[in-house]
Protein backbone atom coordinates (compact mmCIF):
# COMPACT_ATOMS: atom_id res chain seq x y z
CA UNK A 1 0.00 0.00 0.00
CA UNK A 2 1.45 3.50 -1.05
CA UNK A 3 1.97 6.03 1.66
CA UNK A 4 2.01 9.83 2.05
CA UNK A 5 2.16 12.50 4.55
CA UNK A 6 -1.28 14.44 4.47
CA UNK A 7 1.18 17.81 4.71
CA UNK A 8 2.42 16.29 1.63
CA UNK A 9 -0.79 15.97 0.07
CA UNK A 10 -1.16 20.10 1.47
CA UNK A 11 1.59 21.29 -0.67
CA UNK A 12 -0.19 19.42 -3.85
CA UNK A 13 -3.40 20.88 -3.02
CA UNK A 14 -2.69 24.54 -2.36
CA UNK A 15 -0.08 24.48 -5.62
CA UNK A 16 -3.21 22.94 -7.62
CA UNK A 17 -5.64 25.28 -6.25
CA UNK A 18 -3.52 28.32 -6.25
CA UNK A 19 -3.80 27.78 -10.40
CA UNK A 20 -7.21 28.19 -10.11
CA UNK A 21 -8.32 30.84 -7.32
CA UNK A 22 -5.93 34.04 -7.07
CA UNK A 23 -7.39 35.26 -4.43
CA UNK A 24 -5.22 32.45 -2.25
CA UNK A 25 -2.79 33.53 -0.18
CA UNK A 26 0.00 31.75 2.00
CA UNK A 27 1.65 32.80 4.98
CA UNK A 28 4.10 30.39 7.02
CA UNK A 29 6.08 30.41 10.01
CA UNK A 30 9.11 30.35 8.68
CA UNK A 31 8.53 26.41 8.38
CA UNK A 32 7.72 26.08 4.65
CA UNK A 33 9.81 23.37 3.69
CA UNK A 34 8.32 21.17 6.57
CA UNK A 35 4.91 22.00 6.21
CA UNK A 36 5.03 21.74 2.25
CA UNK A 37 3.83 25.39 1.44
CA UNK A 38 6.99 25.68 -0.48
CA UNK A 39 5.68 24.39 -3.45
CA UNK A 40 3.15 26.77 -3.41
CA UNK A 41 6.03 30.01 -3.01
CA UNK A 42 8.29 28.80 -5.89
CA UNK A 43 4.95 28.90 -7.80
CA UNK A 44 3.58 31.99 -6.93
CA UNK A 45 6.13 34.19 -4.50
CA UNK A 46 3.81 36.88 -5.17
CA UNK A 47 1.53 35.86 -2.93
CA UNK A 48 3.45 34.04 -0.27
CA UNK A 49 4.34 35.43 2.72
CA UNK A 50 6.97 33.89 4.96
CA UNK A 51 6.01 35.84 8.55
CA UNK A 52 8.63 34.74 10.30
CA UNK A 53 8.60 32.78 13.61
CA UNK A 54 5.52 35.19 14.88
CA UNK A 55 2.59 32.91 14.63
CA UNK A 56 0.65 35.45 16.63
CA UNK A 57 1.41 38.43 13.86
CA UNK A 58 1.20 35.86 11.01
CA UNK A 59 -2.72 34.92 12.04
CA UNK A 60 -3.35 38.37 12.53
CA UNK A 61 -2.34 39.46 9.37
CA UNK A 62 -3.92 36.73 7.70
CA UNK A 63 -7.28 38.20 9.62
CA UNK A 64 -6.40 41.69 7.70
CA UNK A 65 -6.20 39.85 4.15
CA UNK A 66 -9.28 37.90 4.53
CA UNK A 67 -10.99 41.29 5.53
CA UNK A 68 -9.69 42.57 2.54
CA UNK A 69 -11.23 39.32 0.06
CA UNK A 70 -7.80 37.52 0.12
CA UNK A 71 -8.65 33.42 1.32
CA UNK A 72 -5.40 32.92 3.47
CA UNK A 73 -4.20 29.59 4.29
CA UNK A 74 -1.92 29.81 7.05
CA UNK A 75 0.80 27.07 8.36
CA UNK A 76 2.95 26.19 11.01
CA UNK A 77 3.20 23.63 13.35
CA UNK A 78 0.05 22.42 15.10
CA UNK A 79 1.51 22.84 18.69
CA UNK A 80 2.38 26.76 17.54
CA UNK A 81 -0.65 27.50 15.41
CA UNK A 82 -3.36 26.43 17.53
CA UNK A 83 -1.61 27.25 20.90
CA UNK A 84 0.79 30.36 20.23
CA UNK A 85 -1.94 32.36 18.08
CA UNK A 86 -5.00 31.09 20.13
CA UNK A 87 -5.92 34.63 20.79
CA UNK A 88 -5.55 35.89 17.63
CA UNK A 89 -7.85 33.14 16.25
CA UNK A 90 -10.17 33.79 18.66
CA UNK A 91 -10.75 36.88 18.59
CA UNK A 92 -9.26 38.35 15.24
CA UNK A 93 -10.60 35.56 13.05
CA UNK A 94 -13.27 33.18 14.74
CA UNK A 95 -15.31 35.91 16.27
CA UNK A 96 -15.54 38.35 13.09
CA UNK A 97 -15.96 34.87 10.91
CA UNK A 98 -13.65 35.54 8.56
CA UNK A 99 -12.38 33.59 5.73
CA UNK A 100 -8.84 32.45 7.00
CA UNK A 101 -7.93 28.57 6.88
CA UNK A 102 -5.42 26.91 8.95
CA UNK A 103 -3.55 24.38 8.03
CA UNK A 104 -1.45 22.80 11.35
CA UNK A 105 0.97 20.42 10.32
CA UNK A 106 2.97 17.73 12.54
CA UNK A 107 0.08 17.18 14.97
CA UNK A 108 0.26 14.21 17.19
CA UNK A 109 2.93 12.18 18.85
CA UNK A 110 3.99 11.06 15.33
CA UNK A 111 6.21 13.64 15.10
CA UNK A 112 8.42 11.18 16.95
CA UNK A 113 11.58 12.44 17.87
CA UNK A 114 10.80 15.84 18.02
CA UNK A 115 9.40 15.32 20.97
CA UNK A 116 6.73 16.68 23.38
CA UNK A 117 7.22 20.52 23.31
CA UNK A 118 6.12 19.76 19.37
CA UNK A 119 3.83 17.08 20.11
CA UNK A 120 0.19 18.82 20.07
CA UNK A 121 -2.23 16.80 21.27
CA UNK A 122 -4.51 19.22 22.50
CA UNK A 123 -5.20 21.20 19.31
CA UNK A 124 -8.38 19.30 18.33
CA UNK A 125 -9.94 20.54 21.90
CA UNK A 126 -8.60 23.83 21.97
CA UNK A 127 -10.19 24.85 18.06
CA UNK A 128 -13.58 22.85 18.46
CA UNK A 129 -14.37 24.74 21.32
CA UNK A 130 -14.19 28.18 19.11
CA UNK A 131 -17.54 29.56 17.68
CA UNK A 132 -17.67 29.68 13.66
CA UNK A 133 -14.49 27.17 13.42
CA UNK A 134 -14.64 24.13 11.37
CA UNK A 135 -12.15 21.42 12.23
CA UNK A 136 -11.12 18.30 10.02
CA UNK A 137 -8.76 15.50 10.58
CA UNK A 138 -8.23 14.15 7.35
CA UNK A 139 -6.78 10.53 7.37
CA UNK A 140 -4.69 10.27 4.19
CA UNK A 141 -3.54 12.29 1.48
CA UNK A 142 -6.46 12.17 -1.06
CA UNK A 143 -8.86 13.07 1.80
CA UNK A 144 -6.33 15.94 2.66
CA UNK A 145 -6.27 17.42 -1.08
CA UNK A 146 -10.23 17.29 -0.86
CA UNK A 147 -10.41 18.32 2.78
CA UNK A 148 -8.76 21.83 1.22
CA UNK A 149 -10.88 22.04 -1.50
CA UNK A 150 -13.82 21.97 0.51
CA UNK A 151 -12.53 24.49 2.97
CA UNK A 152 -12.01 26.78 0.12
CA UNK A 153 -15.62 26.48 -0.78
CA UNK A 154 -16.80 27.49 2.23
CA UNK A 155 -17.10 30.87 4.08
CA UNK A 156 -14.95 31.58 7.57
CA UNK A 157 -12.62 29.55 9.27
CA UNK A 158 -11.34 26.46 8.90
CA UNK A 159 -8.67 24.38 10.67
CA UNK A 160 -7.13 21.48 9.03
CA UNK A 161 -5.25 19.02 10.71
CA UNK A 162 -2.13 17.27 9.38
CA UNK A 163 0.44 14.85 9.75
CA UNK A 164 4.19 14.41 9.34
CA UNK A 165 4.46 10.89 8.79
CA UNK A 166 3.59 9.45 5.97
CA UNK A 167 0.80 7.36 6.38
CA UNK A 168 -1.47 4.55 3.98
CA UNK A 169 -3.59 5.82 1.36
CA UNK A 170 -6.95 4.63 1.94
CA UNK A 171 -9.37 6.36 -0.68
CA UNK A 172 -9.28 6.13 -4.36
CA UNK A 173 -9.53 9.24 -6.76
CA UNK A 174 -13.45 8.51 -6.89
CA UNK A 175 -13.52 8.80 -2.91
CA UNK A 176 -16.31 11.79 -2.40
CA UNK A 177 -15.23 14.12 0.28
CA UNK A 178 -18.29 15.65 2.69
CA UNK A 179 -17.62 17.89 4.95
CA UNK A 180 -19.67 17.15 8.07
CA UNK A 181 -20.96 13.68 6.79
CA UNK A 182 -18.76 10.80 7.97
CA UNK A 183 -17.95 7.98 5.95
CA UNK A 184 -18.47 4.00 6.58
CA UNK A 185 -15.66 2.41 6.06
CA UNK A 186 -16.88 -0.86 7.56
CA UNK A 187 -20.17 -2.23 8.02
CA UNK A 188 -20.57 -4.37 11.10
CA UNK A 189 -23.00 -5.17 13.93
CA UNK A 190 -20.80 -5.44 17.24
CA UNK A 191 -19.42 -2.44 17.87
CA UNK A 192 -18.17 1.06 16.37
CA UNK A 193 -15.15 2.35 15.72
CA UNK A 194 -14.85 5.85 14.99
CA UNK A 195 -11.76 7.51 13.87
CA UNK A 196 -9.69 10.36 12.21
CA UNK A 197 -6.67 11.15 10.93
CA UNK A 198 -3.87 8.42 11.11
CA UNK A 199 -5.79 6.41 13.29
CA UNK A 200 -8.70 5.75 10.68
CA UNK A 201 -6.16 3.38 9.10
CA UNK A 202 -5.04 2.04 12.37
CA UNK A 203 -9.06 1.50 12.73
CA UNK A 204 -8.55 -0.82 9.79
CA UNK A 205 -6.36 -3.05 11.03
CA UNK A 206 -8.23 -3.28 14.17
CA UNK A 207 -11.17 -4.90 12.12
CA UNK A 208 -9.31 -7.32 10.35
CA UNK A 209 -8.06 -8.58 13.66
CA UNK A 210 -11.54 -8.43 15.00
CA UNK A 211 -12.71 -10.34 11.64
CA UNK A 212 -10.59 -13.25 12.68
CA UNK A 213 -11.76 -13.74 16.12
CA UNK A 214 -15.86 -13.54 14.94
CA UNK A 215 -15.87 -9.97 16.10
CA UNK A 216 -17.85 -7.74 13.33
CA UNK A 217 -17.25 -3.85 14.11
CA UNK A 218 -18.42 -0.95 11.45
CA UNK A 219 -15.17 1.53 11.15
CA UNK A 220 -16.37 5.29 10.60
CA UNK A 221 -13.98 7.86 9.13
CA UNK A 222 -14.86 11.03 11.38
CA UNK A 223 -12.90 13.30 9.33
CA UNK A 224 -14.83 16.32 10.21
CA UNK A 225 -14.79 16.72 14.15
CA UNK A 226 -16.55 20.41 14.15
CA UNK A 227 -19.52 20.03 12.50
CA UNK A 228 -19.62 16.23 13.85
CA UNK A 229 -21.85 14.33 12.19
CA UNK A 230 -24.41 13.83 15.11
CA UNK A 231 -27.19 11.77 12.65
CA UNK A 232 -23.91 9.40 12.09
CA UNK A 233 -23.23 8.84 15.72
CA UNK A 234 -26.81 8.08 17.06
CA UNK A 235 -27.46 5.93 13.96
CA UNK A 236 -24.19 3.90 14.94
CA UNK A 237 -24.93 3.91 18.47
CA UNK A 238 -28.64 2.30 17.80
CA UNK A 239 -27.30 0.16 15.42
CA UNK A 240 -24.15 -1.58 17.05
CA UNK A 241 -25.03 -0.57 21.03
CA UNK A 242 -21.26 -0.12 21.77
CA UNK A 243 -18.95 3.02 20.25
CA UNK A 244 -14.99 3.00 20.61
CA UNK A 245 -13.34 6.48 19.26
CA UNK A 246 -9.64 6.50 18.08
CA UNK A 247 -7.61 9.45 18.12
CA UNK A 248 -3.90 10.53 17.81
CA UNK A 249 -4.76 13.30 20.38
CA UNK A 250 -5.48 13.61 24.32
CA UNK A 251 -8.91 12.19 25.18
CA UNK A 252 -9.86 15.20 26.83
CA UNK A 253 -11.98 17.61 24.46
CA UNK A 254 -10.84 15.44 21.11
CA UNK A 255 -12.75 12.93 18.98
CA UNK A 256 -13.64 11.11 21.51
CA UNK A 257 -15.30 13.79 23.64
CA UNK A 258 -17.28 15.33 20.32
CA UNK A 259 -18.96 12.09 19.94
CA UNK A 260 -19.74 11.33 23.78
CA UNK A 261 -21.66 14.16 23.90
CA UNK A 262 -23.80 13.38 21.22
CA UNK A 263 -24.07 9.92 22.59
CA UNK A 264 -24.60 10.84 26.12
CA UNK A 265 -27.75 13.21 25.12
CA UNK A 266 -29.40 11.17 22.57
CA UNK A 267 -28.68 7.54 22.71
CA UNK A 268 -26.40 6.24 25.61
CA UNK A 269 -24.67 3.02 24.88
CA UNK A 270 -21.14 1.28 26.03
CA UNK A 271 -18.31 3.54 25.23
CA UNK A 272 -14.55 3.65 25.18
CA UNK A 273 -12.03 6.63 24.19
CA UNK A 274 -8.42 5.64 22.25
CA UNK A 275 -6.11 8.17 22.62
CA UNK A 276 -3.68 10.34 25.21
CA UNK A 277 -4.65 9.83 29.05
CA UNK A 278 -3.77 13.07 29.73
CA UNK A 279 -0.20 13.21 29.61
CA UNK A 280 2.34 14.77 27.28
CA UNK A 281 4.54 12.75 24.59
CA UNK A 282 8.14 12.17 24.02
CA UNK A 283 11.08 11.66 21.88
CA UNK A 284 11.08 8.60 19.95
CA UNK A 285 10.17 7.16 16.77
CA UNK A 286 6.58 7.11 15.65
CA UNK A 287 6.02 3.60 15.95
CA UNK A 288 7.90 3.23 19.13
CA UNK A 289 5.44 6.09 20.64
CA UNK A 290 2.37 4.95 18.90
CA UNK A 291 2.85 1.34 21.03
CA UNK A 292 3.43 3.34 24.89
CA UNK A 293 0.76 5.41 24.52
CA UNK A 294 -2.03 2.84 23.44
CA UNK A 295 -2.96 3.82 20.05
CA UNK A 296 -2.15 0.51 18.30
CA UNK A 297 -4.70 -1.76 16.34
CA UNK A 298 -4.43 -4.49 19.04
CA UNK A 299 -5.09 -1.66 21.53
CA UNK A 300 -8.16 -0.53 19.63
CA UNK A 301 -9.39 -4.09 19.39
CA UNK A 302 -8.78 -4.64 23.11
CA UNK A 303 -11.12 -1.69 23.42
CA UNK A 304 -14.01 -3.12 21.44
CA UNK A 305 -14.04 -6.17 23.35
CA UNK A 306 -13.95 -4.35 26.65
CA UNK A 307 -16.92 -2.19 25.67
CA UNK A 308 -19.01 -5.07 23.93
CA UNK A 309 -18.70 -7.20 27.10
CA UNK A 310 -20.46 -3.95 28.82
CA UNK A 311 -23.51 -4.18 26.64
CA UNK A 312 -26.67 -5.69 28.09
Amino acid sequence: MSKIATREAYGRALKKLGHINKDIVVLDADLAKSTKTIDFAREFPDRFFDMGVAEQNMVATAAGLAAAGKIPFVSSFAVFASGRAFEQIRNSVAYPNLNVKIAASHAGISVGEDGASHQSVEDISLMRTIPNMTVIVPADGPETEAAVQAALEIKGPVYIRLGRLAVPVLFGEDYKFELGKAAILKDGNDCTVMACGLMTGVALEAWEILKNEGINIKVINMHTIKPIDREAIIEAAKETGAIVTAEEHSVIGGLGSAVAEVVVENCPVPMERVGLKDTFGESGTPAELLEKYGLTAKDIAAAVKRTIARKK
